[in-house]
C-alpha cells in the first residue's frame, strides 16, 4: 500500500506541475515592453522641450508682433510723406517730444495740406468728411504696448533715442508695420547698453544718418548728457 500511494502521489505532482507553468507564461509580458519606461522618459523630455519651444518662439513678439501691419481705414504711405516729400515726424506726431504719447496726428493736421492738394482723391473726401463731421479718423495703433507697461517718448527723444530705433526706416514703408518685439528683454536690453542707440538730439528724425563709429559716439553722448537709464520695474510698470 505505501508503495502504491507514492508512485499515485508523485503522478499527482508531475500532472500538477506541467499546466501551472503553462498558465504562469501567459501572464508574462514581451521583451519589448522593458523599453517602455525609457521610450516614456525620452518622450516625455521631448514634449516638455516643444512646449517651451512653443512660448519661446510661437507665443514670443518676435514671432507674434513683428511684421504686424492692420488695415488703415485710409492708406497712408509714409514712404511718401516722410521719404519723398520729406514731412518731419514732429509735424503729424506733434507731442513726441513734450509728453508720453506721440500724438496720433488729427483729421485738422492732415487737412492742411488736403484743402488744396488730390482733393478728387476718394481717400481725402473721406478724411474731409471727417473734418467737416468733426470727428476723428479711427486710426489703427501698431506699435502698442500692453496697458501695464508705462513709456514716455519724449524721455526718450530728448536722451538722443532716435525714431528709427523703435519704428524701423518709416520713410521707406508704404504700409507701416512693426519692425521690433518691443519686449521688456528688448527694452532692458537698450537700458543696460544704451550706447549704441544714441545720438545728438537734432538727428532724433533723420531716418538715414549714420556715423562711422556710432558706439564711441554714443558713449560720449551717454556721458555729456548723463544718461543713466533705470532697471528696477518701477520704471516701466507704474
Amino acid at each position: 500500500m505505501g508503495r502504491l500511494f507514492l508512485v499515485i502521489s508523485s503522478t499527482k505532482v508531475t500532472k500538477m506541475s506541467e499546466p501551472s507553468d503553462q498558465k504562469l507564461s501567459n501572464y508574462l509580458f514581451p521583451r519589448w515592453t522593458n523599453k517602455l519606461p525609457a521610450y516614456f522618459a525620452i518622450g516625455g523630455i521631448l514634449f516638455f522641450c516643444f512646449i517651451i519651444f512653443v512660448f519661446w518662439y510661437w507665443l514670443s513678439p518676435k514671432n507674434t508682433d513683428i511684421g504686424y501691419a492692420p488695415k488703415q481705414p485710409i492708406p497712408y504711405s509714409h514712404k511718401l510723406h516722410a521719404g519723398e516729400l520729406g514731412i518731419d515726424c514732429r509735424y503729424c506726431h506733434i507731442n513726441v517730444e513734450r509728453a508720453a504719447a506721440a500724438t496720433v496726428p488729427p483729421t485738422e493736421i492732415c487737412m492742411n495740406c488736403h484743402k488744396i492738394i488730390k482733393t478728387d482723391s476718394p481717400y481725402i473726401q473721406k478724411l474731409k468728411k471727417s473734418y467737416d463731421e468733426n470727428k476723428p479718423m479711427q486710426w489703427i495703433k501698431v506699435h502698442k504696448l500692453p496697458d501695464y507697461v508705462y513709456f514716455d517718448h519724449s524721455r526718450h527723444v530728448n536722451s538722443g533715442v532716435a525714431c528709427v530705433t523703435c519704428h524701423g526706416r518709416i520713410d521707406q514703408m508704404a504700409v507701416v508695420h512693426q519692425v521690433q518685439p518691443l519686449s521688456m528683454s528688448w527694452c532692458l536690453d537698450c537700458h543696460r547698453h544704451p550706447e549704441k542707440n544714441l545720438r545728438p538730439k537734432s538727428l532724433i528724425t533723420k531716418m538715414d544718418w549714420s556715423t562711422p563709429d556710432p558706439l564711441s559716439l554714443g558713449k560720449e553722448l551717454r556721458q555729456a548728457n548723463h544718461i543713466n537709464p533705470r532697471e528696477d520695474c518701477s520704471t516701466c510698470h507704474r
